[in-house]
Protein backbone atom coordinates (compact mmCIF):
# COMPACT_ATOMS: atom_id res chain seq x y z
CA UNK A 1 0.00 0.00 0.00
CA UNK A 2 1.51 3.25 -0.73
CA UNK A 3 0.89 6.35 2.07
CA UNK A 4 2.13 8.62 0.29
CA UNK A 5 2.67 9.76 -3.58
CA UNK A 6 3.71 12.47 -5.28
CA UNK A 7 3.07 12.36 -9.04
CA UNK A 8 4.36 14.93 -11.65
CA UNK A 9 4.02 17.56 -8.83
CA UNK A 10 5.17 20.78 -9.33
CA UNK A 11 5.07 23.85 -6.82
CA UNK A 12 5.73 27.19 -7.94
CA UNK A 13 6.62 30.28 -5.47
CA UNK A 14 5.99 33.22 -8.16
CA UNK A 15 8.91 32.94 -10.54
CA UNK A 16 10.78 30.62 -8.17
CA UNK A 17 9.89 27.08 -9.75
CA UNK A 18 10.64 25.28 -5.73
CA UNK A 19 9.31 21.49 -7.11
CA UNK A 20 9.86 20.33 -10.92
CA UNK A 21 7.17 17.54 -12.04
CA UNK A 22 9.05 14.90 -8.75
CA UNK A 23 7.21 11.88 -8.90
CA UNK A 24 7.54 10.27 -4.97
CA UNK A 25 6.28 6.83 -3.74
CA UNK A 26 6.41 5.88 -0.17
CA UNK A 27 4.82 2.42 0.62
CA UNK A 28 3.91 0.98 3.93
CA UNK A 29 6.80 0.04 6.03
CA UNK A 30 9.40 1.86 4.67
CA UNK A 31 11.87 4.03 5.84
CA UNK A 32 12.72 6.77 3.50
CA UNK A 33 15.62 8.69 3.25
CA UNK A 34 15.42 12.63 1.33
CA UNK A 35 18.54 14.01 0.48
CA UNK A 36 19.54 17.73 -0.69
CA UNK A 37 21.03 21.10 -0.11
CA UNK A 38 19.46 23.84 0.87
CA UNK A 39 16.74 24.63 -1.50
CA UNK A 40 16.65 21.84 -3.23
CA UNK A 41 12.87 21.51 -2.32
CA UNK A 42 12.73 18.20 0.61
CA UNK A 43 10.81 21.18 2.71
CA UNK A 44 8.42 22.09 0.00
CA UNK A 45 7.70 18.67 -1.03
CA UNK A 46 6.73 17.51 2.60
CA UNK A 47 4.70 20.44 2.91
CA UNK A 48 2.57 19.28 -0.30
CA UNK A 49 2.59 15.76 1.24
CA UNK A 50 0.81 16.77 4.60
CA UNK A 51 -1.65 19.27 2.83
CA UNK A 52 0.21 22.73 4.04
CA UNK A 53 0.79 23.69 0.52
CA UNK A 54 -1.05 22.73 -2.53
CA UNK A 55 0.27 21.93 -6.00
CA UNK A 56 0.77 24.27 -8.85
CA UNK A 57 0.84 21.34 -11.27
CA UNK A 58 0.28 17.54 -10.33
CA UNK A 59 -0.97 16.06 -7.62
CA UNK A 60 -0.34 14.57 -4.61
CA UNK A 61 -2.22 11.71 -2.48
CA UNK A 62 -1.93 11.29 1.59
CA UNK A 63 -3.61 7.19 2.32
CA UNK A 64 -5.49 7.88 -0.58
CA UNK A 65 -6.78 10.83 -0.90
CA UNK A 66 -6.70 14.58 -0.72
CA UNK A 67 -3.53 15.71 1.89
CA UNK A 68 -5.98 18.44 3.01
CA UNK A 69 -8.87 17.08 4.05
CA UNK A 70 -8.54 15.84 8.36
CA UNK A 71 -9.59 12.58 7.35
CA UNK A 72 -6.73 11.29 5.46
CA UNK A 73 -4.18 13.39 8.04
CA UNK A 74 -5.40 11.46 10.75
CA UNK A 75 -2.27 8.65 11.04
CA UNK A 76 0.48 11.35 10.14
CA UNK A 77 3.09 12.61 12.16
CA UNK A 78 5.19 15.30 11.35
CA UNK A 79 8.06 17.34 12.47
CA UNK A 80 8.61 19.85 10.81
CA UNK A 81 11.97 22.20 9.84
CA UNK A 82 11.09 24.94 12.59
CA UNK A 83 8.30 24.39 15.41
CA UNK A 84 7.27 26.78 18.02
CA UNK A 85 6.38 25.62 21.54
CA UNK A 86 4.35 28.46 23.77
CA UNK A 87 7.18 28.99 26.30
CA UNK A 88 4.83 28.97 29.18
CA UNK A 89 3.45 25.52 29.25
CA UNK A 90 5.38 22.89 31.02
CA UNK A 91 6.41 19.71 28.13
CA UNK A 92 3.77 17.54 29.84
CA UNK A 93 0.98 20.24 29.15
CA UNK A 94 2.17 20.04 25.62
CA UNK A 95 1.93 16.32 24.87
CA UNK A 96 -0.79 16.32 26.83
CA UNK A 97 -2.87 19.13 24.52
CA UNK A 98 -1.63 17.94 21.57
CA UNK A 99 -2.46 14.05 23.09
CA UNK A 100 -5.77 15.22 23.02
CA UNK A 101 -6.17 15.75 19.43
CA UNK A 102 -6.04 11.78 19.07
CA UNK A 103 -8.24 8.93 20.18
CA UNK A 104 -5.87 6.82 21.45
CA UNK A 105 -2.96 8.76 22.29
CA UNK A 106 0.55 7.33 23.61
CA UNK A 107 0.63 7.90 27.74
CA UNK A 108 2.77 10.92 28.43
CA UNK A 109 5.09 9.05 30.69
CA UNK A 110 5.94 6.26 28.06
CA UNK A 111 6.56 9.12 25.59
CA UNK A 112 8.33 11.23 27.26
CA UNK A 113 10.68 8.07 28.32
CA UNK A 114 10.91 6.92 24.72
CA UNK A 115 12.61 10.05 23.78
CA UNK A 116 14.83 10.74 26.87
CA UNK A 117 12.42 13.69 28.16
CA UNK A 118 11.32 12.22 31.35
CA UNK A 119 12.91 14.33 33.21
CA UNK A 120 11.69 17.87 31.62
CA UNK A 121 7.90 16.53 32.35
CA UNK A 122 7.68 19.95 34.78
CA UNK A 123 9.91 21.92 32.98
CA UNK A 124 8.67 25.23 30.80
CA UNK A 125 9.07 24.81 27.02
CA UNK A 126 10.43 28.20 27.20
CA UNK A 127 13.47 26.80 29.47
CA UNK A 128 14.47 24.21 27.48
CA UNK A 129 17.54 23.96 25.36
CA UNK A 130 17.62 24.00 21.30
CA UNK A 131 18.22 20.30 21.47
CA UNK A 132 15.77 19.48 24.34
CA UNK A 133 13.10 21.46 22.02
CA UNK A 134 13.94 19.73 19.05
CA UNK A 135 13.51 16.43 21.13
CA UNK A 136 9.94 17.12 22.40
CA UNK A 137 9.20 18.36 18.55
CA UNK A 138 10.41 15.09 17.25
CA UNK A 139 8.25 12.97 19.91
CA UNK A 140 5.11 15.24 19.39
CA UNK A 141 5.19 13.24 15.87
CA UNK A 142 4.64 10.05 17.42
CA UNK A 143 2.07 10.81 19.98
CA UNK A 144 -1.17 9.97 18.05
CA UNK A 145 0.40 6.32 17.51
CA UNK A 146 1.01 7.28 13.63
CA UNK A 147 1.50 5.22 10.42
CA UNK A 148 3.70 7.34 8.65
CA UNK A 149 5.62 9.57 9.79
CA UNK A 150 7.66 12.62 8.09
CA UNK A 151 10.43 14.42 9.82
CA UNK A 152 12.26 17.42 8.72
CA UNK A 153 15.70 17.52 9.74
CA UNK A 154 14.53 15.97 12.46
CA UNK A 155 18.19 16.16 15.00
CA UNK A 156 19.25 19.50 13.62
CA UNK A 157 20.88 20.80 16.80
CA UNK A 158 20.85 17.69 18.42
CA UNK A 159 24.19 16.24 20.10
CA UNK A 160 26.11 12.85 19.53
CA UNK A 161 24.39 11.40 22.26
CA UNK A 162 20.92 12.97 21.44
CA UNK A 163 20.92 12.27 17.93
CA UNK A 164 22.13 8.22 18.56
CA UNK A 165 19.10 8.14 20.85
CA UNK A 166 16.78 9.60 18.50
CA UNK A 167 17.60 7.14 16.16
CA UNK A 168 16.91 4.52 18.10
CA UNK A 169 12.97 5.69 18.54
CA UNK A 170 12.83 5.53 15.11
CA UNK A 171 14.22 2.29 14.30
CA UNK A 172 12.12 0.91 17.39
CA UNK A 173 8.98 3.34 15.50
CA UNK A 174 9.82 1.79 12.57
CA UNK A 175 10.59 -2.39 13.80
CA UNK A 176 7.16 -2.26 14.77
CA UNK A 177 5.66 -1.49 11.27
CA UNK A 178 5.45 2.71 10.81
CA UNK A 179 6.54 4.35 7.99
CA UNK A 180 9.40 7.15 7.84
CA UNK A 181 10.11 9.90 5.33
CA UNK A 182 12.64 11.87 6.70
CA UNK A 183 15.11 15.13 5.47
CA UNK A 184 18.36 15.24 6.76
CA UNK A 185 21.67 17.12 6.06
CA UNK A 186 23.39 14.74 8.01
CA UNK A 187 24.14 11.81 5.42
CA UNK A 188 25.76 9.52 8.16
CA UNK A 189 22.30 10.02 9.67
CA UNK A 190 20.92 8.31 6.00
CA UNK A 191 23.32 5.46 6.07
CA UNK A 192 22.24 4.73 9.41
CA UNK A 193 18.71 4.70 8.95
CA UNK A 194 17.17 4.96 5.56
CA UNK A 195 16.52 1.62 3.58
CA UNK A 196 15.78 3.83 0.64
CA UNK A 197 17.28 6.87 -0.65
CA UNK A 198 15.51 9.93 -2.49
CA UNK A 199 18.34 12.69 -3.76
CA UNK A 200 16.84 15.96 -4.90
CA UNK A 201 18.26 18.59 -6.58
CA UNK A 202 16.91 21.93 -8.08
CA UNK A 203 13.75 20.85 -7.54
CA UNK A 204 13.77 17.16 -9.60
CA UNK A 205 14.43 13.73 -8.55
CA UNK A 206 17.68 13.30 -9.22
CA UNK A 207 18.05 9.33 -7.86
CA UNK A 208 16.09 7.01 -5.85
CA UNK A 209 17.20 3.68 -4.78
CA UNK A 210 18.98 2.29 -2.38
CA UNK A 211 21.95 3.10 -0.53
CA UNK A 212 24.03 0.47 -2.42
CA UNK A 213 22.09 0.74 -5.66
CA UNK A 214 23.11 5.24 -5.31
CA UNK A 215 26.65 4.35 -5.27
CA UNK A 216 26.57 1.82 -7.74
CA UNK A 217 24.61 4.72 -10.53
CA UNK A 218 27.68 7.25 -9.56
CA UNK A 219 29.92 4.01 -10.32
CA UNK A 220 32.85 6.11 -8.25
CA UNK A 221 35.86 4.26 -6.05
CA UNK A 222 37.56 6.82 -3.71
CA UNK A 223 41.41 6.78 -4.14
CA UNK A 224 42.95 7.53 -0.85
CA UNK A 225 46.88 8.46 -1.22
CA UNK A 226 49.99 10.58 0.48
CA UNK A 227 51.90 12.19 -2.07
CA UNK A 228 53.58 15.46 -2.00
CA UNK A 229 52.06 17.14 -4.81
CA UNK A 230 49.99 15.63 -8.07
CA UNK A 231 50.51 16.37 -11.81
CA UNK A 232 47.20 17.29 -13.42
CA UNK A 233 45.68 13.73 -13.79
CA UNK A 234 42.81 12.78 -16.14
CA UNK A 235 39.24 11.61 -15.60
CA UNK A 236 39.08 12.88 -12.08
CA UNK A 237 35.57 13.65 -10.38
CA UNK A 238 36.97 15.14 -7.42
CA UNK A 239 39.99 16.03 -5.58
CA UNK A 240 39.58 16.42 -1.67
CA UNK A 241 42.75 17.09 0.56
CA UNK A 242 43.41 16.15 4.18
CA UNK A 243 46.39 17.92 5.36
CA UNK A 244 49.29 15.72 3.08
CA UNK A 245 46.32 12.83 2.60
CA UNK A 246 45.00 13.03 -1.18
CA UNK A 247 41.63 11.81 -1.82
CA UNK A 248 40.69 10.88 -5.44
CA UNK A 249 37.31 10.29 -6.87
CA UNK A 250 37.18 8.46 -10.21
CA UNK A 251 35.19 6.02 -12.50
CA UNK A 252 38.18 4.25 -13.37
CA UNK A 253 40.92 3.49 -10.50
CA UNK A 254 42.91 0.89 -12.27
CA UNK A 255 43.30 3.16 -14.71
CA UNK A 256 44.64 6.23 -12.27
CA UNK A 257 46.94 4.01 -10.90
CA UNK A 258 48.66 3.13 -13.70
CA UNK A 259 48.37 7.02 -14.63
CA UNK A 260 50.34 7.53 -10.90
CA UNK A 261 52.89 5.57 -11.90
CA UNK A 262 53.34 6.61 -15.57
CA UNK A 263 53.64 10.57 -14.31
CA UNK A 264 56.70 9.05 -11.59
CA UNK A 265 54.48 10.50 -8.43
CA UNK A 266 56.19 9.31 -5.72
CA UNK A 267 52.69 8.12 -3.26
CA UNK A 268 52.51 5.62 -0.06
CA UNK A 269 49.69 4.41 2.05
CA UNK A 270 47.44 3.75 -1.33
CA UNK A 271 44.17 2.74 -0.45
CA UNK A 272 41.09 2.41 -2.97
CA UNK A 273 37.73 1.78 -1.84
CA UNK A 274 34.29 2.10 -2.99
CA UNK A 275 32.67 5.70 -2.48
CA UNK A 276 30.40 6.56 0.63
CA UNK A 277 26.73 7.98 0.47
CA UNK A 278 28.42 11.23 0.82
CA UNK A 279 30.53 11.41 -1.94
CA UNK A 280 27.97 10.11 -4.30
CA UNK A 281 25.35 13.03 -2.85
CA UNK A 282 27.83 15.32 -4.14
CA UNK A 283 28.63 13.79 -6.91
CA UNK A 284 24.96 13.49 -8.08
CA UNK A 285 24.24 17.14 -7.08
CA UNK A 286 27.21 18.06 -8.87
CA UNK A 287 25.79 16.85 -12.15
CA UNK A 288 22.32 18.36 -12.02
CA UNK A 289 24.28 22.13 -11.81
CA UNK A 290 25.05 24.40 -14.38
CA UNK A 291 28.07 23.18 -16.75
CA UNK A 292 29.97 26.06 -15.97
CA UNK A 293 29.84 25.43 -12.10
CA UNK A 294 32.65 23.12 -12.65
CA UNK A 295 33.65 19.97 -10.41
CA UNK A 296 33.26 20.85 -6.83
CA UNK A 297 36.83 20.05 -5.00
CA UNK A 298 37.71 20.73 -1.19
CA UNK A 299 40.77 22.16 -0.01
Amino acid sequence: MILARAEQATRRYGDVLALDRVDLNVPAGELVGLLGPNGAGKSTLLNLLVGLRRPTGGRVLLFGGDPRDPACRRWVGVTPQETGLPGSLRVGEVVDFVGAHFPDPVPRAELLDRFGLADLARRQTGGLSGGQRRRLAVALAFVGRPRLVLLDEPTTGLDVEARHALWDAIRAFHADGGTVLLTSHYLEEIEALAQRVVVIGQGRVLADDSVAAIRAVVGLRRVSLTADDLPTLPNLVRVERDRERIHLLTADADQLVRDLVTAGVAFRDLEVRPTSLEEAFLTITAESRPADAGVPTTA
